[in-house]
């Protein structure tokens, strides 16, 4: 086990100034979550000071039970807020976000563990601005295709859904609900339902996991046709999770990215730092999705 002391370079700035204090404070009015928030992400200075959140739709409490994932495990009882989407919809439009990510808990207490109130909420977001692009980071639904294709239906212009890690750390990792190979047919079944549609996954680093388990990781999530991929470092939210294996150096991190890159992902994003709802990333996606539907010139 390794002593839980970060290097220099996981270090970040404290949350602060005008733009966080507006995000916080409208985020909280309308009695929305952040996965910023949830999750103990590093980035939510960086995020939160420039004016964009990760909304996590469906509430704080998650059915399943991941021991990487700070985030709280419980039992929601069915109980949805209808209300959200428009909630949603209202604090994109209050930000003047021209990019947004919506992800949410697994909710396996709801029969199609969310996906109409994805697809709701996509709806509201696009009928107020059709301009805006929306990246949908969703659970696996249980495998359920169908719950898959109410999301895509809805025209996210990114389907997100994280590996999360290694074959052989799954069962260690995560819930026993969700699979590698579950994982995998979800962004599969995604791409087949819309050729148009750009995947996105990620992948934690520092879990005991080995350098070829990982491009095997990555080599497979090109094998099912997922475009973009984030590379980023565990880090333990308390004593109950997972102990931290290694902190991986910087320059670990950007032999992956050429390696992704080397096999065809449209972009890799990878540092220590990096999540899968990570700014920079999303400054490239939205160029790069601009530019695909900008009429030829002439």
């Amino acid at each position: 086990m390794l002593a839980e002391r970060k290097p220099e370079w996981l270090r970040v700035r404290p949350p602060a100034g005008e733009n966080y204090a507006h995000v916080k404070t409208l985020l909280r009015d309308l009695g929305l979550h952040t996965v910023c928030a949830e999750a103990h992400c590093p980035n939510v200075a960086e995020c939160w000071g420039g004016g964009t959140a990760t909304i996590m739709l469906l509430g704080d409490l998650c059915t399943r039970g991941c021991r990487f994932c700070a985030v709280r495990s419980g039992n929601p009882h069915g109980l949805v807020d209808g209300g959200e989407p428009g909630k949603v919809a209202a604090a994109v439009a209050d930000l003047g976000l021209s990019y947004v990510v919506l992800t949410s808990v697994d909710r396996d207490d709801l029969p199609d563990g969310g996906a109409a109130h994805f697809a709701a909420t996509i709806h509201e977001i696009k009928a107020r601005d059709s301009d805006i692009l929306v990246e949908a980071l969703i659970p696996d639904f249980q495998g359920d295709l169908e719950a898959v294709r109410t999301v895509v239906e809805a025209r996210p212009d990114v389907l997100d859904h994280n590996i999360e890690t290694v074959r052989r750390l799954q069962s260690v990792a995560r819930d026993p609900r969700a699979t590698y190979a579950q994982s995998l047919a979800v962004l599969k079944g995604a791409k087949a339902m819309r050729a148009d549609l750009v995947t996105k996954s990620s992948i934690m680093l520092g879990l005991g996991e080995t350098r070829e388990e990982i491009l095997t990781t990555m080599r497979d999530l090109r094998a099912n046709e997922v475009d973009l991929l984030t590379l980023g470092q565990y880090l333990r939210p308390s004593e109950w999770h997972l102990p931290v294996h290694e902190y991986v150096a910087p320059e670990t991190f950007d032999e992956f990215r050429e390696a992704g890159e080397a096999m065809g992902f449209l972009y890799v994003a990878a540092g220590p730092l990096v999540r899968s709802s990570y700014r920079a990333g999303e400054f490239f996606l939205e160029r790069v999705i601009r530019e695909r539907r900008a009429p030829a010139a002439g």
